[in-house]
């Protein structure tokens, strides 16, 4: 389980296609703090560490993982967002990540506010029942509140600290993010749908 607030900004050093699937190594300062079978957040996917060393670690993405998620897209160079699993001693400072991204979604707009920027993003239907006004997402991993949605998409507000210490700095119409929409939302729905 994670949090959604990111510990490190980190760049992909390769991503390799694999029957389906693909491998993915990571330069990372925070590699130093993983074992190969440790769980790690990149971008919002929960990977398990295979390799890992002192600047680097490196782990595959099942073909169900490269199909929801943006991982497989990544080239050398890019950044990604990297989170380490929350300790029962932690604070739960976001909300509720697990890691298992929903789908991939789009940035349409990006509005300036003096330090800050709005985004809007659009995505798939399926995703956007689960997306309420003041309700929590995790977009690329990073933990955020939802300043309004309809039935093309939604909006998110990123603050200075957001903007300083994720990738989301970068965000530009036309990029796909990692979506995962709140847990807690599709067990009301199956507890409430099944009475």
């Amino acid at each position: 389980m994670f949090t959604g607030l990111v510990q490190e900004v980190a760049t992909v050093a390769s991503v390799a296609s694999r029957a389906g699937g693909a491998h993915i190594e990571i330069q990372a300062p925070l590699a130093a703090a993983l074992e190969p079978g440790d769980s790690i957040l990149v971008n919002g996917v929960c990977l398990t560490a295979s390799k890992a060393g002192s600047g680097s670690f490196s782990a595959d993405l099942s073909p169900e993982t490269v199909r929801r998620s943006n991982l497989g897209e990544r080239q050398p160079g890019d950044r990604v967002n990297l989170e380490l699993p929350l300790r029962p001693q932690d604070r739960l400072g976001g909300h509720i990540v697990q890691g298992h991204v929903d789908a991939v979604a789009e940035v349409t707009a990006v509005t300036p506010h003096g330090p800050a920027r709005d985004l809007r993003l659009s995505a798939p239907p399926f995703t956007l029942r689960y997306i309420v006004e003041k309700g929590s997402v995790a977009i690329d991993g990073v933990s955020l509140t939802v300043t309004d949605v309809d039935q093309q998409g939604f909006g998110v507000s990123l603050i200075p600290e957001t903007l300083e210490r994720t990738n989301l700095a970068s965000a530009a119409p036309g990029r796909g993010v990692n979506l995962e929409v709140d847990i807690l939302a599709k067990y009301v729905e199956k507890l409430v749908g099944s009475r």
